[in-house]
């Protein structure tokens, strides 16, 4: 007897359909709902450190991921002079553990179908464009309605849906992301030859910039700046502005400026981070990934988090015969320390982005919180 025997997940995301595959594989009855399509992610390029690529093979979608993926164990550093001159390359920590390297990089929609494919597999329901309107809570579980008229009974609703989770709003949690003053440009381009790790370069005409391969053929490449409101911008002008401030890098950006010519590849957003204040569930509902915590991009763990929410709640409740304050206990214990030590590193690694001379401390406190991750969960 398992602590649920059946779960609405709101959310078709990473971390939903993660979630989704692991609690089927288990004998769990699993319906996800899904606002839009699965096979439609936001995003182009995703960057998967260690963590990340053990807890997919615990989904079981490892071999798939590493067969779509640029996988790789180095960094480079290059100097924001005219030439782009490489200063250092360096091995990195492997935060996933011996079997695993360092990062990889993917497209995303690829992770998007190879984890909808698992789902699938192991026997969980997907339904696209089911956007969650109500819930309501009773003695014996929650029944949930979607915007299409779906309604579901469960055991236990698990919030997926992101950093603007319907779910956290409809159970009465009126806590928001906090925005920073930081810009991300970001673009997918052809893979530049002689790329095969992340690249990174401090300072110049932004804080940063860095580009990552997502495959044999392609990369993502981004720039992160002060940010400013430009949605009043059209595509076309989003797109001249990103190769304006790409221009002014060098080595393989000069090969990326070339291939800047679809504003639809181009990207820019806003940096923000979430923690949820108090306990991540309200009775029978439980917020994971984003819904609960989100960090900026610096270390490059959004993805790494949700997966890690994902492989130990679905092992608690797969493993445990009753839903109580003992397997909540659990659950906390193992994911908060780690999702805090994420959140708060990755604010004090963008704030020393700031200015130039935090190379070092930044450096150190990146490999901390990378040995940290690398400890069983």
């Amino acid at each position: 007897m398992t602590a649920v025997a059946k779960v609405v997940i709101a959310g078709g995301g990473i971390t939903g359909l993660a979630t989704a595959a692991l609690l089927a594989e288990a004998g769990i009855q699993v319906d996800v709902l899904e606002a839009h399509r699965t096979s439609e992610p936001l995003g182009s390029g995703i960057s998967l450190q260690g963590n990340a690529l053990r807890m997919l093979d615990r989904v079981g979608v490892w071999d798939e991921v590493r067969a779509a993926a640029s996988v790789f164990d180095g960094l480079v550093l290059r100097a924001p002079d005219a030439a782009g001159t490489e200063i250092f390359r360096v091995d990195t920590h492997r935060a996933g553990g011996a079997d695993y390297p360092a990062a990889a990089g993917m497209y995303r929609p690829d992770l998007a179908r190879i984890l909808r494919d698992r789902a699938d597999t192991v026997g969980a329901v997907v339904h696209d464009r089911q956007r969650v309107t109500a819930v309501t809570q009773h003695s014996a579980g929650v029944t949930v309605t979607t915007d299409a008229g779906l309604t579901i009974e469960a055991d236990l609703l698990i919030g997926a849906d992101g950093l603007h989770s319907s779910v956290r709003s409809l159970i009465g949690i009126d806590a928001r992301p906090e925005m920073l003053d930081f810009g991300v440009w970001r673009a997918f381009v052809p893979l530049i030859p002689g790329v095969d790790c992340t690249e990174l370069i401090y300072g110049g005409a932004a804080y940063y910039s860095g580009y990552s391969p997502t495959g044999p053929d392609t990369m993502y490449a981004y720039i992160v700046d002060d940010y400013v409101d430009r949605s009043h911008l059209s595509p076309e002008e989003m797109l001249e502005q990103m190769r304006g401030l790409a221009a002014q890098y060098h080595g393989p950006w000069d090969a990326i400026g070339e291939h800047l010519t679809d504003a639809s590849l181009v990207n820019y957003s806003r940096m923000s981070f979430f923690t949820l204040p108090g306990d991540w569930h309200r009775g029978r509902v439980a917020l994971i990934g984003d819904a609960a915590h989100s960090c900026p991009p610096t270390l490059a763990q959004g993805a790494a988090q949700g997966l890690e929410d994902a492989v130990v709640l679905a092992e608690l409740l797969a493993t445990r015969t009753a839903l109580d304050s003992g397997l909540w206990a659990d659950f906390y214990a193992r994911r908060l320390p780690r999702a805090k030590a994420v959140v708060e590193s990755s604010l004090q690694i963008a704030e020393w982005r700031r200015s130039p001379g935090n190379d070092r401390e930044s450096a150190e406190l990146m490999t901390e919180v990378s040995e940290l991750l690398s400890q069983p969960l």
